[in-house]
């Protein structure tokens, strides 16, 4: 009777023990290598998950035991990678990629260019060379960002009745990834005009430099930010921005009172 006790407790420990390596991680990557290491694809061939790296080869995917990532780009050769037990444990890979040399036997110099876009593209004989037309698997949707992927997640879902959207609204999660999105918009439409109007807008009225950041986090917190600096033109985005400057100055001379 003891044995068969003994038998019982092994078989759930073993069961217990494989339903935990089933089960979806996500894990922390790096990409290392001698090219450009921003926007290399990271494809999870097995569950058909999809991200990006960082400027500085670094990036987030679910995987679970046994699942193949293949790591593509158009500098470096194809790597292919199996999860192991340790990566899972661990929730950390690094993958280190080998620099893709095209060795030519010849050049030849054919049309100059004339320097105007548009007229050099016209000129440009065949069709261009992609990832796809090169035959490397890479993803050919929009770039979305972590954020728009969780999103993604929380409001789909398989079966007769997808259950992911329906818990996701009940707990809220869903609401809070939309602001998270929304958020995201809002932070690359700033750092656009930012770039876009620095130079004119400080040029007349300037500003010292460790409170031009600020400055621009107190413009996009504006109500009508998004609607202004997205659908008006730049001579309204910059009225705009310079009432925002005299408002921001305004409130550092009070602190300083």
């Amino acid at each position: 009777m003891g044995k068969i006790k003994c038998i019982s407790a092994l078989l759930i420990c073993l069961l217990c023990f494989q339903m935990s390596w089933s089960q979806t991680v996500d894990i922390q990557g790096e990409v290392k290598s001698n090219a450009d290491l921003e926007n290399i694809h990271i494809i999870n061939k097995t569950s058909q998950k999809f991200t990006i790296t960082n400027a500085k080869g670094k990036f987030v995917i679910p995987v679970k035991l046994n699942d193949t990532l293949v790591v593509s780009s158009i500098q470096n050769k194809l790597e292919t990678l199996v999860i192991t037990i340790e990566h899972v444990l661990s929730k950390k890979i690094t993958i280190t990629l080998e620099e893709y040399i095209n060795e030519l036997d010849e050049v030849v110099i054919g049309k100059m260019l004339t320097g105007d876009l548009m007229k050099d593209m016209n000129a440009v004989e065949g069709k261009p060379v992609t990832a796809l037309s090169l035959g490397i698997p890479s993803y050919q949707g929009p770039l979305k960002t972590h954020n728009e992927r969780l999103l993604n997640e929380a409001t789909t879902g398989g079966g007769f009745i997808p259950l992911n959207p329906i818990l996701n609204a009940i707990s809220g999660r869903t609401k809070k990834l939309k602001n998270r999105v929304r958020l995201d918009e809002i932070e690359v439409l700033m750092y656009q005009v930012k770039t876009t109007f620095s130079k004119d807008l400080f040029e007349e009225s300037p500003l010292r430099e460790d409170k031009i950041m600020d400055y621009f986090y107190f413009v996009s917190d504006a109500v009508d930010f998004t609607k202004i600096c997205k659908n008006k033109s730049d001579l309204e985005i910059l009225v705009f921005l310079k009432q925002k400057l005299k408002a921001y100055k305004a409130i550092l001379n009070d602190k300083e009172d």
